[in-house]
């Protein structure tokens, strides 16, 4: 299959009840509304299609664009094809989903995680800190730079509450993802939450509740999964 007969089959597959379910979450058009469940159908036949990957990408379509994070061959990825990735992100769940998880899963995703969190743009920044989420999700903690990650915590105590809107929540998704996979600084983590408090989001025209990260950490703890790192960002 080509992209083009993947969109044909993506617009056959929406549902304009998603589709607004989408549009309330900041979702952008064009967007057909498939649901997620469909999305891996076909991810199960193609498994990994670098070309045509970058070939869903470029169609600006969002089911395809996020169709193209599930089948991306992530190790191909080149630094070039990550930095028009997430400067053409049509939204926030691109950037922070789609974006990060292929970034987290390549082989420049730190670097590049550290150069996106210093954009003052406020998409990439956002995916910076959702790279630096999913790196530690699924980075052994022995392959990990942990006096840069106590370094990063540190920096989104003292400045999360002077960022846009997307970087704070990314922030606050750092924090937790910290905490909850980084068993020797999950103290750290918590001690940092505490300090920022809650963070306040926008959230759109959505039920969508932020999470309070000591709260959050804490459930790992209670449930015993702290350090138990994920096969892969990509849900």
């Amino acid at each position: 299959m080509n992209a083009e007969e993947i969109l044909k089959q993506l617009e056959l597959l929406g549902k304009d009840t998603y589709k607004k379910v989408l549009l309330n979450h900041g979702i952008k058009e064009p967007v057909f509304g498939v649901k997620i469940e469909y999305l891996k159908v076909i991810q199960k036949k193609i498994k990994k299609d670098y070309q045509l990957a970058l070939d869903l990408y470029d169609s600006g379509n969002y089911d395809a664009m996020y169709l193209a994070g599930l089948i991306a061959d992530d190790k191909k990825m080149s630094k070039r094809d990550l930095q028009k990735w997430v400067t053409t992100s049509s939204c926030s769940a691109i950037g922070e989903c789609t974006v990060a998880w292929v970034a987290a899963e390549s082989m420049h995703g730190y670097a590049l995680a550290l150069e996106w969190i210093e954009s003052k743009k406020e998409s990439v920044a956002s995916s910076g800190w959702a790279t630096l989420s999913g790196i530690v999700s699924i980075t052994g903690d022995a392959d990990l730079d942990l006096a840069a990650l106590k370094k990063l915590v540190q920096r989104v105590e003292k400045n999360i509450h002077q960022q846009p809107n997307r970087v704070r929540s990314t922030m606050n998704g750092f924090i937790i993802a910290v905490g909850s996979y980084v068993q020797s600084l999950t103290d750290l983590a918590l001690e940092a939450g505490a300090k920022i408090g809650p963070v306040t989001i926008d959230v759109g025209n959505t039920a969508c509740k932020v999470p309070y990260s000591p709260d959050y950490i804490l459930k790992v703890r209670k449930r015993g999964t702290i350090g138990k790192k994920r096969k892969t960002t990509k849900c």
